[in-house]
């Protein structure tokens, strides 16, 4: 079908479908009558399979009908009226159909399916019994205290029950036009009474599965008390009408739905296996759960490393306690699997930005993706969303060349962009390349040298250097300013976001041939392998990614330049060295370089030798924030965060980056 698949288009036809219903039974009037306009259009395609269609244009409106509904949904999420003007949108979408209509030639079509009675959404309380029942049930649920809109779940609740039971009555009974039913089912419950001939077992098993139902109770009664409860009803609301049934066989849909509900009914009471496997857990329950399993491996720790028990001599103990050291560390990675979540939304969302940004500046680009089902920590990947849109942004904007250009440098016509992420140990890459123009080395130093940023002399810059540069607050070599902006402008929010996480990033790039921007992020915030040290009566955690190397140099390779700055000879090469003792001011500390150990750390390509008292050890952390006060008022250079060691004394969690600030190189 050219630019719409067949699955493609029963796809979005479905899609619609239920937010049509979804919202039309909500009462939410602007969403119900976009949805169903889309609807009308993609019924038109799938029923007609017209040939010739612009499918840009289908596409741009579908998604300012995508954007609209969101926006009325955010509306909604914040207890604000969906107040949205929906009539300016539906009108170009009925033009459209009307359009495809005339120039196809089309008078008459298949007409859409119509449910019966659309506007109404009363639910009937009694069928006409076709077979002899034999059981009556009645059923009372309360759900749980926040899951608001009872009136609505309880509605759900009765429609799943529609093909199990033959007579069904409950009270309130205008549950799905009066919200005030809500309150009332908050605090008396809602009460059903049913005739059915499903079984007692099938009923309860329906009930229990019912989400957000906190208690119910299912028991079996005569006919003489369900007739009772309905006389009861009628006597209360004689005037409540009687609504036509919708008869599922006319729409594809519903009935298709219908099948799969009956399906997943037949497989769900045959075999309790086939059930509910996935539930839905608030993110602030996980971030606690996090944090006890943190506390535990803590507590763990300052239990089997206590000098006590390390004189006990019983083998059955310390048996014992590598059996909880090693379950400790099972629930540990447990819980952090829990919280990983795929990359591949986030990546799908930047399809979006490309094909925006292709019609604006009447470019051609593909994304092309890699590693999208790669897995970060759920605190992680909120913050990356942002780094990706602005190094996408600005590669289609300033990386990729328009046709002419890219024709006449006898590349393909249309650009491309690589988006790609893998594991490196205990880091995720994210790594962003296009077949653009690439970085211009003597543009971006002399922007840099207007500037006044330049760290060091030209020539003793690399180029990794020089192009990492571009990611400098307003750097961009830009001659013009465009809506979008070239590579600088906004670049500086992916350094700062990367840095929020501990992340880097990396510019490579070679001219005529493209950029490579490569993003360099942890899997989780939550937990660190690092190296213990000692500076004095202070202890610090150094991440052991950052290190490079430890040792104890010879008095022969310490010396000071010319700036009086202390440096150390390794191997033919210098390093300067940051005397801890001295930036956090700890007194009784080392300071014999000889008698100490330097640790050599490596951050974003710069390298710098930290002199502490000693090495105590490898270790997991468990990062704690820091206090308000410390990172607020005091700002010290180099702390990412605390943590709590096996002896339970605090060590300070070191941000090697932090360092920047200091004369690393």
């Amino acid at each position: 079908m050219g630019g719409f698949s067949d699955e493609n288009v029963s796809e979005i036809f479905r899609f619609m479908h239920t937010i049509k219903g979804s919202s039309a039974m909500m009462l939410f009037n602007s969403i119900e009558r976009v949805a169903h306009t889309v609807e009308d259009i993609f019924y038109f395609i799938r029923e007609q399979k017209p040939t010739a269609l612009d499918y840009s244009a289908i596409s741009d409106l579908v998604l300012e009908c995508v954007d609209f509904i969101k926006l009325e949904v955010e509306k909604i999420t914040d207890k604000n009226e969906p107040d949205g003007d929906a009539e300016p949108l539906i009108q170009s979408l009925k033009g459209l159909l009307d359009g495809m209509k005339t120039e196809f030639s089309v008078d008459e079509i298949k007409e859409k399916p119509k449910e019966t009675a659309p506007e109404q959404y009363y639910i009937p309380q009694e069928k006409n019994p076709a077979i002899s029942l034999n059981a009556c049930y009645h059923a009372l649920v309360f759900f749980q205290d926040d899951c608001m809109m009872e009136n609505i779940r309880a509605y759900t609740l009765v429609l799943g029950l529609m093909d199990m039971v033959e007579e069904i009555y409950f009270s309130p009974a205008d549950i799905a036009d009066n919200p005030e039913t809500a309150i009332e089912i908050r605090e008396m419950g809602f009460e059903i009474y049913m005739k059915s001939d499903a079984g007692y077992e099938m009923i309860k098993a329906y009930f229990d599965k019912s989400i957000f139902a906190e208690r119910l109770s299912v028991r079996e009664v005569d006919e003489g008390t369900l007739k009772t409860f309905q006389n009861k009803l009628q006597a209360a609301s004689p005037s409540v009408p009687k609504i036509p049934e919708i008869d599922l066989s006319k729409d594809p849909i519903l009935n298709e739905q219908a099948k799969t509900n009956g399906e997943m009914e037949k497989n769900t009471s045959t075999n309790g296996s086939n059930g509910q496997t996935m539930i839905s857990v608030n993110v602030d329950k996980l971030d606690m759960l996090m944090n006890l399993v943190g506390e535990l491996v803590i507590s763990e720790s300052m239990v089997t490393q206590s000098p006590d028990v390390e004189k006990i001599e019983a083998e059955n103990f310390h048996k014992a306690s590598l059996e909880l050291h090693k379950i400790t560390e099972e629930l540990q990675d447990m819980v952090m699997t829990i919280r990983m979540v795929s990359l591949s939304n986030t990546f799908m969302k930047m399809n979006r930005i490309v094909r925006d940004m292709c019609k604006k500046l009447n470019k051609e680009v593909v994304l092309e993706f890699a590693g999208e089902h790669t897995e970060v920590d759920k605190n992680i990947i909120e913050h990356i969303s942002d780094p990706l849109m602005h190094v996408i942004r600005n590669a289609i904007d300033h990386g990729i060349e328009n046709e002419d250009e890219r024709l006449s440098k006898g590349k393909d016509k249309v650009g491309h962009i690589f988006l790609e992420a893998k594991n490196m140990g205990s880091d995720v890459l994210i790594v962003v390349k296009d077949d653009g123009r690439g970085l211009s080395r003597e543009k971006i130093i002399e922007k840099a040298k207007k500037n006044g940023i330049l760290e060091k002399a030209e020539e003793e810059m690399t180029d990794k250097e020089i192009y990492k540069l571009i990611l400098l607050p307003g750097f961009s070599t830009n001659d013009s300013i465009t809506e979008y902006s070239g590579r600088g402008v906004g670049m500086d929010v992916v350094v700062k976001n990367l840095e929020s996480i501990g992340g880097i990033a990396v510019v490579d790039s070679e001219p005529d041939r493209g950029t490579t921007i490569t993003m360099k992020i942890p899997l989780t915030l939550a937990i660190v392998e690092g190296m213990n040290i000692s500076v004095g009566q202070s202890r610090y955690t150094i991440p052991i990614t950052t290190i490079s190397e430890s040792f104890r140099p010879q008095e022969s390779d310490c010396f000071r330049d010319p700036d009086e700055n202390e440096m150390v000879m390794i191997r033919g090469k210098c390093y300067p060295v940051l005397r801890l003792h001295e930036h956090y001011k700890i007194k009784n500390a080392q300071t014999d370089l000889t008698k100490g150990i330097l640790i050599m750390v490596e951050e974003d390509e710069k390298q710098i030798c930290l002199f502490a008292d000693e090495l105590l050890g490898q270790q997991q952390v468990v990062v704690k924030s820091l206090p308000h006060y410390v990172t607020t008022m005091k700002r010290i250079n180099g702390l990412a965060g605390c943590t709590l060691l096996a002896d339970g004394s605090i060590s300070l969690i070191m941000d090697i980056g932090g360092f920047t600030g200091l004369r690393i190189q």
